[in-house]
């Protein structure tokens, strides 16, 4: 369910708006002057939503339109043939998107979820509330870069802008271009998708350059900071078992996960899957420390069917289970940072037999799912983490990127990442979305167009071209119908 939290606060912001709008209105002394300030400056104000429209930035349109007007040509004509692959691309995707939402709704886990190419964001729900920002502002971004394709194209096409502007509906930000539209109908159905394609085109390009400057960011920030040398802590849960005295603190640097070596975050993430998925580790432990008086009686079992020989439930000892020559299966109660101190990881008996002094191989023995983890961040003394290993993954924020100076900010290129991470999908999502051919976007006009630019010689009567454009809309209409209803269905209801 959506948080009581964010819906109070949309509410209340948009009432409060409404309900000074309604008092200006209302007031004989300022009902004028009010209204005319709105109009001159081009504000539209309605319940849950607000426009700003403006001809200020139309130069600036015009100037984009005459800079290279052959470049400008391949690239909308590029864009155009873009569009029209995405139009019947999306359909195939969304087809597809709604086929894995219903084996979903079908199975009793929502496994596979992560698997989908587009999903239903809700803010607050499965967006968290901290990322908001990066949201909204990727949102609007990737709007006005839609919106700006639009314009130039139409300007090249030689169809009049009348203007610009930026809206916002609910919590959603947006942009728009107005055009002339008895321009917009005199030019010939290619030109017209040429206008029509180049917001997806837009879209698509701004994901290449976002992508790009992802790739590219430890090249951009490689003055200030570094990368290669571990993950460096950027916040750590409180309360988590990793915080705490002997825990991880912030701008600790993390190198490795017992024997998985940390270059950076993703190494960090791949090192928790596999010590997850991998038979806890061991530690080469010499003989001579295995003395009969750490033993704590007979072992026993949980319920869960492995083994415990420290009756006390102390914090500091643990059972550890080791084979020898003579008996294959033995317990011993070990106090667990004096016993693994120093040691090496090992899975058996025979990758001790390294040393001189003789070392048998002492493994843990821990509750299903559990893993015992020696986390290294020198020069700190090695942080030992118990627990499912998913909680370690979530309790720890990491960067790559280390400030080779102390005064920059560790999460400035963690901003930027974030940032570049949020345009790239949601950038994309406006592409695939605005292509499909549904009533009131773009893939509507795009699909009459086509159907005009391919169909005119052999259907030559135009209401037989819109009657055939028709059912393709209202099949396109309701599968995007179907995946937003399903989607907002699988993220607030389960």
């Amino acid at each position: 369910m959506i948080p009581i939290a964010v819906v109070v606060c949309v509410m209340g912001g948009w009432c409060t708006v409404y309900l000074a709008d309604t008092l200006l209105r209302s007031s004989s002394s300022v009902k004028n002057r009010y209204e005319s300030w709105l109009s001159s400056n081009g504000f539209t104000l309605s319940p849950f939503h607000i426009k700003w429209h403006t001809g200020i930035f139309n130069r600036l349109f015009a100037r984009c339109a005459h800079l290279n007007p052959h470049f400008l040509y391949i690239w909308f004509s590029a864009g155009m043939v873009f569009g029209v692959l995405a139009m019947f691309g999306s359909v195939v995707l969304l087809s597809k998107t709604l086929l894995q939402t219903l084996s979903q709704m079908m199975a009793e886990t929502p496994e596979g979820s992560h698997e989908q190419v587009l999903q239903v964001v809700v803010p607050g729900v499965n967006l968290p509330v901290s990322q908001l920002a990066y949201f909204f502002i990727a949102i609007l971004v990737s709007g006005v870069i839609h919106e700006f394709g639009h314009g130039v194209a139409a300007l090249r096409e030689q169809v009049r802008l009348n203007g610009f502007g930026v809206f916002m509906f609910v919590v959603y930000p947006g942009a728009f271009v107005d055009l002339f539209t008895t321009h917009l109908n005199l030019i010939s159905p290619v030109q017209q998708l040429r206008i029509f394609c180049a917001g997806v085109w837009h879209n698509f390009m701004l994901c290449v350059v976002a992508l790009s400057f992802l790739f590219l960011l430890p090249v951009f920030l490689f003055p200030f900071y570094y990368t290669g040398a571990g993950a460096l802590v950027t916040e750590v849960v409180e309360g988590s078992p990793s915080s705490g005295p002997r825990g991880l603190f912030l701008g600790d640097l993390v190198t490795q996960l017992e024997d998985c070596t940390v270059w950076g975050v993703q190494d960090w993430h791949n090192c928790v899957q596999q010590l997850s998925h991998n038979p806890q580790t061991g530690y080469c432990i010499h003989t001579a420390k295995l003395q009969l008086s750490w033993s704590a009686g007979r072992a026993f079992k949980r319920l869960d069917g492995t083994m415990e020989c420290c009756g006390n439930n102390s914090l500091t000892d643990f059972c550890f289970s080791y084979s020898n020559n003579v008996e294959s299966k033995l317990f011993a109660c070990l106090p667990v940072r004096k016993t693994i101190e120093a040691s090496r990881p090992c899975r058996t008996n025979t990758d001790c037999q390294t040393d001189f002094i003789p070392s048998l191989c002492l493994i843990p023995s821990l509750e299903n799912q559990t893993r015992l983890i020696r986390v290294k961040h020198p020069p700190q003394t090695d942080m030992l983490f118990v627990g499912y290993p998913s909680h370690l993954q979530y309790s720890v924020s990491l960067t790559s990127f280390v400030p080779r100076l102390g005064f920059l900010h560790p999460d400035l290129p963690v901003m930027l990442e974030t940032f570049c991470k949020y345009l790239v999908s949601l950038s994309g999502a406006l592409a695939v979305v605005n292509a499909v051919p549904c009533f009131a976007l773009d893939g509507q006009w795009m699909l009459t167009a086509f159907l005009d630019a391919t169909l005119s010689s052999v259907i030559p009567e135009r209401n037989n071209r819109e009657l055939i454009g028709l059912f393709f809309l209202l099949g396109g209409s309701a599968l995007l119908a179907a995946n937003v209803a399903l989607g907002l269905w699988m993220v607030t209801a389960r």
